[in-house]
């Protein structure tokens, strides 16, 4: 299972090319699991230049599976404790909503496909998290 985060879906919409766009037409051609997340949501729609976009993109964005949090409370603060062993390995990480996107994958052991080296950047602290760059198999 997939979480794509924003910054695949945006490039996607577009029409860019790119290998994070390539593995998600992979993922869509092999009829892989993959879903968002709340977040990724918000980012999405917030994005539309106007009604009748922010109206066909949340049609669409609800037939897509959506990913939460595991542990609330508990979940916030793994999270946010991301932010403090990151820079202990070097490495700093200036988007909170980054953080919940990774406790998300990491809570639901997903593989993330994202298109934003925030994410590689932490994969080089918190090993566990797992990043598609292949496609799976």
């Amino acid at each position: 299972m997939i979480l794509v985060d924003t910054s695949v879906l945006m490039d996607y919409f577009k029409g860019i090319e790119n290998e994070p766009v390539a593995l998600f037409d992979w993922v869509l051609d092999n009829s892989i699991l993959y879903g968002i997340c709340d977040f990724v949501y918000q980012e999405l729609l917030q994005g539309s230049r106007s009604e009748a976009e922010f109206l066909k993109l949340n049609t669409y964005l609800e037939t897509i599976p959506f990913y939460y949090l595991q542990h609330q409370k508990e979940s916030y603060g793994q999270a946010a404790f991301m932010n403090v062993r990151c820079p202990m390995g070097g490495v700093s990480i200036r988007s909170t909503i980054d953080l919940l996107i990774a406790q998300i994958a990491l809570e639901n052991d997903l593989y993330l496909l994202h298109n934003d080296k925030n994410f590689d950047h932490m994969k080089t602290v918190l090993t566990d998290l797992k990043i598609l760059k292949k496609p799976l198999g």
